[in-house]
């Protein structure tokens, strides 16, 4: 065993060689009263092993090496911005960056002070941006000139790169595992997206699921990468900082969208021996035919793979698909792990050490067959509530269970995803909600309702498609709809499609009735499959 093996193994929070159950039932929360994040990914390796890489930068021509050293250093000028904006702790600080050392550097540097991070999605537009800032009360951003472009309409101060001062080189702020430390948006699901809170100790309540799904990560040689955007807790909470507080290289790359050929240079370039792929970019893969060796782990997370995906992945990786499930809200409940035992397609995998998992009736009771997957309080990764909404936080718990929103049930102890309860839309990889996408086109002078629903579709598992009736006397396109949901949100959450009907679907209370247009949806793409619609 080498010393950079030991090194990982210290920090390694599930024992070797004991088997699932014997995890299960030595597993124990760290019982910590003081913990600081910036501390756990970077400053403690700086002290240590100053020149241990940290990440692997792969945006330029040639691949760069950064340090822990570096890293701290980049998050010390970063700090230095900060203070000198004023910032204290319990002051929230948006990251508008993609992949690269100054994302990371960022939450860093808001970590050590106290503070409180907001990922911020590069693909955000306008109205995204604002209702995430406005709601946040973020009073300064870190990002690149082109965030920097996107942030003069808004009254906050931007740091870039080209801007960065000398560093300040000061000790973490004292803070436990319950004191604020990012506050990460869902998806909107239901209603306007909500900002989930966690604390300080969120990183160590990812890591038994972290390690779980990469067959045990912290092996000699282990380089991890994702495709998936740094600003989302997939890319944020299950690759980038549990590399870094494992010692494990995380890769860096420039990717605004999942492209084949730019995967396959990433691996070969940067060496990725652990990976994790939303299902889309398996699904493109495939499709491919594309076949990537060297891999010692592939995890992949967001909705079930079947049982062909999974027979593909073992013939393309040489290796098992793991598996995992969990949400913004609490992440990294259940995983599949090569390692410790068979996969079951059409299953998510097994509770993770230290989590209950249950199956609840409406009244919070556990059933023994179909019901609402639920957590139990508690959990590592659970977060401390929702930002300024202590009602919408309540809605979320029944008794001493948060709900997931998802149904499901139990298969010799494995855990199946049965499918959602609410109207989220999972469209290549992104949990897209309805409401803010229907808010947005309702502010068109020529929508009159809409209503936004999931299309099924056999490349991105759902599409997004509207459902508009337009206003008296207007006559917008379905181009001029999408382009204007495309400016103000996100690039990845317009509506792929949208069909004008002369009314939509109505409770008597007013509510659009998206099963009967999801029910619509579903026929659609039945025709279309059958080949009965061009």
């Amino acid at each position: 065993m080498t010393g950079a093996t030991r090194d990982i193994l210290a920090r390694a929070v599930l024992a070797r060689g004991v088997g699932y159950d014997g995890l299960r039932a030595a597993f124990r929360w760290p019982a910590e009263a003081q913990v600081n994040l910036a501390t756990e990914v970077c400053d403690s390796w700086a002290a240590a092993f100053p020149a241990r890489t940290a990440i692997v930068d792969l945006r330029g021509e040639t691949p760069v090496s950064v340090s822990y050293a570096a890293l701290q250093r980049l998050s010390q000028q970063v700090e230095a911005w900060l203070r000198a904006q004023g910032i204290a702790r319990g002051d929230r600080v948006g990251v508008l960056l993609s992949q690269g050392p100054l994302c990371a550097a960022a939450h860093v540097a808001v970590w050590r002070m106290g503070a409180i991070s907001v990922p911020l999605f590069k693909l955000f537009r306008h109205d995204a941006l604002a209702s995430r800032l406005a709601d946040s009360g973020a009073r300064a951003v870190v990002s690149d000139d082109e965030g920097a472009a996107m942030l003069r309409a808004f009254d906050v101060a931007v740091l870039t790169e080209e801007a960065l001062p000398e560093p300040v080189a000061r000790p973490a702020e004292a803070t436990g595992p319950r004191d604020p430390a990012v506050l990460i948006y869902t998806s909107g699901t239901t209603g306007r997206p909500k900002g989930a809170l966690h604390g300080h100790g969120v990183l160590a309540g990812h890591m038994p699921g972290v390690e779980m799904s990469h067959d045990l990560l912290g092996q000699e040689g282990d380089v991890l990468w994702t495709p998936a955007d740094w600003a989302w807790i997939g890319g944020l909470f299950d690759v980038l900082m549990p590399g870094l507080y494992l010692g494990v290289p995380v890769v860096a790359a420039r990717m605004a969208r999942f492209d084949v050929d730019a995967c396959l240079r990433i691996c070969r370039e940067g060496a990725v021996r652990n990976v994790f792929f939303p299902p889309t970019a398996l699904r493109m893969l495939k499709a491919a035919g594309a076949r990537i060796t060297g891999l010692r782990s592939v995890a992949s997370g967001g909705e079930p793979l079947g049982a062909e995906m999974l027979a593909w992945g073992r013939e393309a990786f040489g290796r098992e698909i793991n598996e995992f499930y969990g949400q913004t809200e609490c992440n990294m409940v259940a995983s599949s792990c090569a390692a410790l035992f068979p996969a079951r397609p059409g299953c998510i995998g097994k509770p993770v050490p230290g989590f209950r998992i249950g199956i609840v009736d409406e009244d919070g009771n556990e059933v023994t067959g179909e019901g609402d997957v639920a957590i139990a309080r508690g959990a590592g990764s659970m977060m401390l509530g929702y930002w300024n909404a202590p009602e919408e936080t309540a809605k979320k718990f029944r008794g001493d269970w948060l709900v997931t929103g998802d149904r499901g049930v139990w298969e010799d102890g494995y855990l199946r995803f049965v499918g959602r309860e609410d109207d989220v839309i999972t469209s290549a990889g992104y949990r897209i909600g309805p409401a803010e996408i229907e808010d947005c086109l309702l502010t068109h002078p020529g929508v009159a309702t809409v209503g936004v629903v999931g299309k099924p579709c056999a490349l991105r598992t759902e599409l997004v498609k509207a459902y508009v009736v337009r206003k008296p006397g207007h006559d917008p396109s379905a181009e001029e709809l999408q382009a204007w949901v495309k400016d103000r949100l996100a690039s990845y959450s317009y509506p792929r499609e949208i069909g004008f009907l002369d009314a939509l679907p109505m409770t008597v209370t007013g509510k659009v009735i998206r099963k009967q247009l999801k029910a619509r949806a579903a026929a659609e793409s039945e025709a279309e499959a059958a080949g009965e619609v061009s």
